[in-house]
């Protein structure tokens, strides 16, 4: 309510009332995260660093040895490009449903050694026995973790501790047998990955798209579960994950020409996920870029094409903790500075129970009078006018309407 010339209530128009802000949010379920939609400005931000970047490693890769950006260098150097950006791809999708997947460099890994010992056979019957693997592995970790609700951290570190049971039952190195290559198809796999990057991430910069990939993400009690739609996505997520993982486990297979030692496949999971996180994907889940994924990507692998022609010996480890370290940054600047505005100037979030609706939003305008509402405090029993609206309150002085002169 509000007063006219006269100093009588009159009615205010709803759109006055409740700033549009406001309305485009009123929908929006605070515990399934902040009301409102994410900031973008600091994926563009970063991403466009991570181009420079991009652009200052291959050129001191083209002044060291150009043959690696041409001819025969290049196609293996997109093949790997394709390789780690599927596992790139796996550890993002998992990280933006806030389940992360630690198993994936383990699962890559025992891909390749599959594919190397079985080449020979022809590829879809090395493909298809794994693709079914990988998919059935994958659907056991997701149900582990939202049939329990327990930590995907933990449940895919089980899973991992597995997956290594099954490598180490190789004694030693594993040459690859013959088999197909995937060198002359190398613009596809390179254009394919950009492809699903660049996609994924424009649907994932989408507000009901990104709210809903986010869903399992916690928003109080870490221990409390998600819903069923977060269960959902969640289990498609880590099944989806866990597949690619395995196929750019084969294919970075496929592009060496050396033999593959078995090891544990951590290192790839530490790659794989600090790449991710070097992109610009949240640790904490649900916030992402666009072109994120494709540039850092592209970075490593440069870098690493790079640190070969100049002879540097450095372990993946290193490479993969350096990457997983300035990704807990990029988390940080994500987490400050991509969560959603204040929803407007006239909107307040309050706990539930303050006077606000079922959403914990205020409708109502800060500077907008107090007496646009009707008081709490009593009437007077004397003196008491016939109209209720004009009944003086408990106040040391006369309100304004309440004057001689009115």
């Amino acid at each position: 309510m509000g007063y006219d010339e006269t100093g009588r209530n009159a009615p205010v128009e709803p759109s006055s009332a409740v700033p549009a802000a406001v309305l485009e949010n009123v929908f929006d379920d605070p515990s399934h995260g902040e009301p409102g939609r994410d900031r973008v400005v600091v994926h563009v931000v970063w991403e466009l660093l991570l181009l420079a970047g991009l652009a200052a490693v291959t050129w001191q890769l083209w002044r060291d040895d150009a043959d690696a950006l041409r001819g025969e260098g290049l196609r293996s150097l997109l093949v790997n490009v394709g390789g780690l950006g599927l596992l790139a791809l796996a550890a993002g999708l998992s990280l933006r449903a806030a389940a992360v997947n630690l198993a994936i460099g383990p699962v890559a890994l025992a891909a390749a050694l599959h594919f190397a010992e079985q080449g020979d056979l022809g590829l879809r019957e090395v493909l298809l026995p794994a693709l079914v693997v990988a998919a059935l592995g994958g659907l056991a970790l997701a149900l582990a973790v939202v049939v329990l609700h327990v930590p995907s951290w933990a449940a895919s570190l089980a899973g991992a501790a597995g997956v290594i049971v099954y490598i180490e039952r190789r004694t030693g190195p594993v040459l690859v047998q013959g088999g197909y290559d995937p060198r002359p198809n190398a613009l596809y796999f390179f254009l394919g990955f950009a492809a699903v990057a660049v996609l994924g991430g424009l649907f994932g910069a989408m507000r009901p798209i990104r709210r809903l990939v986010g869903r399992f993400r916690p928003v109080a009690d870490p221990a409390r579960r998600r819903g069923g739609v977060a269960a959902t996505v969640t289990v498609l997520a880590l099944t989806g994950s866990t597949v690619l993982a395995m196929l750019g486990g084969m294919l970075l297979a496929a592009n060496r020409s050396g033999p593959l030692t078995p090891a544990t496949g951590l290192d790839w999971s530490v790659l794989a996920v600090g790449t991710a996180m070097l992109a610009g994907t949240s640790a904490y889940g649900r916030r992402g870029g666009v072109f994120g994924t494709l540039f850092a990507v592209s970075l490593v692998a440069v870098f690493l094409t790079w640190a070969r022609t100049r002879g540097w010996m450095i372990n993946r480890w290193a490479v993969g903790g350096a990457v997983l370290g300035a990704g807990l940054l990029v988390t940080r600047l994500v987490e400050t500075f991509g969560r959603p505005r204040p929803a407007g100037a006239g909107a307040e979030v309050l706990p539930p129970g303050d006077g606000t609706d079922s959403t914990g939003w205020a409708l109502t305008s800060p500077s907008e009078p107090a007496d646009a509402w009707s008081s709490v405090l009593p009437l007077r029993t004397t003196d008491t006018p016939v109209d209720t609206w004009e009944a003086p309150r408990w106040e040391s002085e006369p309100r304004r309407w309440d004057a001689d002169d009115r």
